[in-house]
């Protein structure tokens, strides 16, 4: 079993953590990422492609490798002007899903990027909303974000239903070329105006005030707790 107590004395990252009435999101162990790799089987339909790259519909195993292979790029890669974090997502102790934000130049922009997949078995549910409102929190209120951003096809009718519940604007869009075919993307902001109109406050950020370096800011910046 990985020690995540002991990592998180070297690399504080693993000691973050955002937890709602019905999720937690957390910095990803070797253990987590195998979980989640074993999920990756069944995202979507396999007449559909949510994403951007064709790795979801990569045969066993070969794609198993290509879900560690990426979480572990971003550890190796990761950068205080150009962070790419990356969290598992647990309902009852299950890893259920992933939900990333990123951020480029964050100390100067305060803008963060967001994406997630979640197993199909657990689609449908409110699991979506849920991981994105506490991804939100965690840009918000644990870094100091003032603008979070995302993006999705047209078609991709569960992303969209969860951007319009949590309050973005829309953004423009562009084309694309995906698996060869011509997709359309449609781009959202939520700046903190609109995050802090509905903010909520049954989410918790635990470990955050430790990796305030990692993501280049100082230690007063995001409340990081509520």
């Amino acid at each position: 079993m990985d020690d995540r107590d002991a990592l998180a004395a070297v690399w504080p990252l693993f000691g973050l953590s955002v937890r709602t009435p019905r999720v937690v999101l957390r910095y990803p162990t070797d253990s987590d990422l195998l979980a989640l790799a074993a999920l990756s089987g069944d995202i979507h339909a396999a007449d559909y492609l949510p994403f951007q790259g064709t790795w979801s519909k990569l045969p066993d195993g070969e794609r198993q490798q290509t879900v560690l292979q990426y979480h572990w790029g971003r550890r190796g890669g990761w950068s205080t002007v150009a962070w790419r974090l990356e969290l598992v997502v647990l309902v009852e102790d299950e890893v259920v899903g992933t939900q990333a934000v990123h951020g480029d130049d964050f100390a100067i922009t305060r803008t963060v990027t967001t994406g997630s997949w979640l197993g199909r078995a657990h689609q449908g549910k409110g699991i979506g909303t849920e991981m994105r409102s506490a991804s939100l929190h965690l840009a918000f209120a644990g870094l100091g974000a003032d603008r979070a951003e995302t993006d999705a096809y047209e078609d991709n009718s569960p992303s969209l239903g969860v951007t319009a519940k949590l309050g973005y604007q829309p953004n423009g869009d562009q084309i694309a070329v995906a698996d060869g075919q011509r997709r359309r993307t449609v781009r959202f902001v939520l700046d903190r105006a609109d995050w802090e109109a509905t903010r909520r406050g049954d989410i918790e950020v635990s470990g955050v005030e430790a990796c305030r370096p990692l993501f280049g800011l100082g230690a007063a910046e995001g409340d990081a707790v509520t």
